[in-house]
């Protein structure tokens, strides 16, 4: 029974599951865009755009002004990119103080909502990774009352006022609720198992049921390092038969500085996104005639789908994979035997009734891979077993849960079986370790979080196989050189794990592999094979993904390269551009040569030159082939990175041997 752990998104980091609390990366801003006149030759054409330098006497002036203003902007944002890029963020877990400031601006934020508008109710109000939030029941709220609310909360602040812990008895605090008509206080109240009752106060003017912690007085928090950042709806409790609250979600820091370097990193994520990038570039689209949270993949994005899954399968295949192809529905008994409709069902879709008989989208894939395992005899001689699928499997989500290609409804699993015997757990887990290596490193993901989660209270299987599996997973991990935290009963009931996030160009981490030993669904279907002794027993079963889903890693990598794909994996990898008209019929011709040789390139035409250079670049293409008179005169191209490099003028046998060099090696050209 895989489940892929999902990644809670904050709507007020975007697409940013986690926010790295190191020193940023030093490539976050977007190139300048250069500005220019329009050209009106050929020659213009092509000296403006070779570098930004002019081989023309009569533009020279124009250029060196141009150069001088795009310096001057360029070193402005520059110096402010390596300021920001010393400032180190803490986090909660390594700063206290930033816990309890981010504490006590959630108790602020809801003393100044209900001054402002007393019929407000409160409900909670924790911190979170890079902020606060609280969920109230009251009327929508606009971006006008935002600020409103973030002035009453500088008003509070400023007045220094004490936070008092007091302990009261669970009557005390049953009668002070109810006396300030609190019900949801009341629900919260039920839920607490410990006595006595603590609240926190904020002066004499308003209190919460809290354990802390939080600052001293109010006035430790620096007002100009908060911001009220957005408005969600939520519903109580995550039940979508309860109220709708609102959730005002804020960001607060130690200081300033340490707030304009998050809001940099904010708005350098919010250039990543790969909602947004997706549009821009034509990758993919949810198109609400056909339904929230189902994907369609465009021809460009298809592409890059396409290149993923071919080196998926030639990986897996040479690691000893057999691949495999399974329906997308089943016979709901099939699901009843695995417990899913048991365990599962809330996530599961209603069943249909075919002839009289119910059928149920599939969740997961893990039951259609057991049903070929036992379609026949297994002998101890036949392990191990490895198969793997692109199995594509559907799953209930709420509207409102909906992110892009982050969480959807319908999404392709890279999934894998192993099929083995127990002294065999640790060669396979450490030969998936490999295979994950291999395949994240050539996407260009080296920086690894890993965890290893042990027994649950709750489990099935004996003690001795937890144990022999657990160490087996250790070992694996210890033989592979990998640091590992251990997350202490964080395993499924099923059998423990290992779980890898991958971390990004922001310092953002993703999860996406999985490693799950299981002793359940091998129980549950009853599989078995024959030992040295003729005995029948029962083999372990790992279950296994390594990109997690293509939908969310393809997220992932638009937003690691910013939508700039690397050249092998780009879906155009060259654009072929006439100065003018004349020059069709030859670009045709280099068009086509290039796709006979296996590189995805396109003609783009119908406008002046520089507007065809800025439109490839607008589209990130890796290489732009530019073609004038003299280039069809000696049968030849000149040749513009979208890296900055300027490889100059080459024949075009040249220029396809080097691209299909770099797309074989996986390097720039």
């Amino acid at each position: 029974m895989l489940i892929l752990q999902r990644m809670a998104i904050s709507s007020s980091l975007l697409s940013s599951p986690l926010l790295k609390t190191s020193s940023f990366p030093t490539h976050f801003l977007s190139p300048l865009k250069r500005c220019v006149s329009q050209p009106t030759t050929e020659f213009r054409a092509l000296a403006l755009y070779r570098n930004g330098v002019s081989t023309s006497a009569a533009v020279a002036t124009t250029e060196s002004q141009v150069s001088t203003q795009h310096d001057k902007l360029k070193e402005a944002q520059k110096e402010k990119t390596d300021k920001l890029d010393k400032v180190v963020l803490p986090s909660n877990e390594s700063s206290e103080k930033l816990l309890r400031i981010r504490h006590t601006c959630a108790h602020v934020m809801a003393m100044a909502v209900q001054k402002l508008f007393p019929d407000a109710k409160v409900t909670i109000g924790p911190w979170i990774e890079n902020g606060f939030y609280y969920d109230f029941d009251m009327e929508p709220l606009t971006d006008k009352e935002l600020k409103r609310i973030k002035k009453e909360m500088d008003r509070i602040i400023g007045r220094n006022l004490p936070l008092v812990r007091e302990e009261v008895s669970r009557e005390e605090a049953q009668r002070r609720i109810s006396a300030l008509n609190e019900p949801y206080k009341l629900e919260i109240l039920d839920g607490i198992k410990e006595d006595p009752i603590t609240i926190y106060h904020i002066g004499n003017e308003w209190w919460d049921l809290c354990a802390g912690p939080h600052v001293e007085y109010t006035g430790k928090i620096n007002r100009k390092a908060i911001e009220l950042e957005s408005i969600a709806g939520a519903y109580w409790r995550g039940d979508e038969k309860k109220p709708m609250l609102q959730r005002i979600y804020g960001t607060a820091w130690e200081n300033e500085e340490q707030l304009q370097a998050y809001l940099h990193f904010k708005e350098e994520a919010k250039r990543r996104d790969h909602r947004r990038l997706g549009q821009v570039l034509d990758l993919f689209s949810i198109q609400n005639d056909a339904g929230g949270g189902l994907v369609f993949w465009h021809p460009k994005g298809a592409i890059v789908r396409n290149v993923i899954e071919d080196l998926w399968k030639k990986t897996h295949i040479e690691r000893g994979y057999d691949l495999l192809y399974t329906p997308h529905v089943a016979k709901a008994d099939l699901w009843q035997i695995s417990g899913h409709l048991d365990y599962y069902r809330e996530n599961m879709y209603n069943q249909m009734d075919v002839e009289d008989e119910l059928y149920q989208l599939r969740p997961m894939n893990c039951p259609y891979h057991i049903l070929i395992y036992k379609r026949r005899r297994h002998s101890y001689n036949d392990f191990p077993i490895r198969v793997a699928e692109l199995g594509t499997v559907y799953r209930y989500e709420l509207s409102g849960s909906l992110h892009g290609l982050f969480r959807v409804r319908g999404f392709t699993q890279d999934d894998a079986h192993i099929f083995c015997l127990e002294d065999q757990i640790k060669d396979e887990i450490r030969g998936v370790l490999d295979l994950t290596e291999e395949l994240l490193l050539k996407f260009g993901f080296s920086k690894y979080e890993v965890n290893l989660s042990t027994r649950p209270e709750k489990s099935v299987g004996d003690d001795d196989i937890w144990v022999k599996a657990t160490s087996a997973l250790r070992d694996a991990l210890e033989d592979k050189g990998w640091s590992y935290q251990i997350d202490d009963g964080g395993g499924a009931f099923y059998g423990p794990k290992i779980d890898l996030k991958i971390e990004d160009a922001l310092g953002r981490k993703w999860q996406c592999s999985t490693i799950q030993v299981d002793f359940n669904l091998p129980q549950r279907f009853d599989i078995t094979y024959v030992d040295s002794n003729s005995e029948k027993k029962r083999p372990i079963m790992i279950h296994r993904a390594v990109l997690g889903s293509l939908e969310r890693f393809f997220g992932v990598l638009i937003e690691h390269y910013a939508g700039d794909f690397p050249l092998w994996l780009s879906p155009v990898q060259a654009h072929v551009l006439p100065v003018t008209d004349t020059q069709l019929d030859y670009c045709k011709e280099l068009t086509n040569k290039l796709k006979a040789n296996g590189i995805r390139g396109e003609l783009s035409y119908g406008e002046r030159l520089p507007k065809l250079i800025r439109n490839s670049e607008m589209l990130k293409i890796p290489l732009m082939a530019v073609v004038g008179a003299k280039e069809v005169e000696s049968g030849t191209v000149t040749v513009r990175s979208r890296s900055g490099e300027d490889p100059g003028t080459m024949t075009i046998d040249d220029f396809v041997s080097r691209i299909k060099l770099a797309i074989e090696s996986r390097t720039s050209f």
